[in-house]
This record gives structure tokens, sequence and C-alpha cells, in this order.
């Protein structure tokens, strides 16, 4: 698995308004509904009065997201690492290291990572938090 650009991430700064943050500082948050699943808030509603945030995705290998939507947001994944596949109502995406999905506002979508572990960039449009 080439794991060049998710280091080149996760060794990176993330430069706000306020002081710079590191990524490798930042926190892994379980997703509270699907195991396996954790995200890493590169940006938030917080630091963009709500306008956009950004999330580094972690899915475990044989992991899902499961089916969910997003309620007026606008959903972008830039797959950074691993492969899976993306499920947006009907069709289905093969995910792997360059693909890019734009998912609209309140479409069911859900992700599943294949035999290695799958990350992705997710931004949303509002923030998601």
């Amino acid at each position: 698995m080439d794991l060049d650009i998710l280091q080149t991430i996760q060794q990176g700064q993330i430069f706000t308004m306020g002081q710079p943050l590191t990524v490798q500082d930042l926190p892994w948050h379980d997703h509270p509904a699907f195991p396996g699943v954790a995200l890493r808030h590169l940006i938030t509603g917080m630091q963009t009065d709500g306008k956009f945030s950004s999330h580094l995705v972690r899915v475990k290998s044989g992991c899902e997201i499961g089916n969910h939507i997003h309620e007026g947001k606008w959903e972008l994944h830039e797959v950074v690492c691993g492969q899976g596949t993306c499920r947006i109502e009907s069709a289905e995406i093969p995910y792997s290291k360059g693909v890019t999905a734009v998912i609209p506002a309140d479409l069911p979508h859900s992700v599943q990572a294949a035999e290695t572990d799958l990350y992705l960039l997710a931004k949303f449009i509002p923030a998601l938090l």
C-alpha cells in the first residue's frame, strides 16, 4: 500500500486565522455508529463560520460507513490511500487512491473498505460540525 500521500497529510500543518495545527497532534474520534471508522477533524465549522469542514476518515479493512445521509450538506470524498467501494443511491463507485466523488445533499450513501484500510478526505458544505 502506498502511504506517501497519507503520510504527507498526517505530517502536515493546518493554517487558519488562529495558531497553526499539526495534523498528527489532532485526535482520532471513533465514529459513534460505525465500528472500525474514525475521523480526524482537520477543519471544523468553528473555524469557517459553519461554511465548510474537512475530515480525514479512516475505514478499517472489512469495515464500512453504513448507509446514511447528511441533511442539507454536500460531501466531497478524495481517496488518499487504500481501496473500497462507495454506493450513492444505486450507483457503485470503486474507491482507490486519486478517486474523487461528489455526493449531493440528502442522498443515501455508504463506503466500504476492501482488504486494506481506506483513508479519505471528506469535505462538507456547509460544515458537518
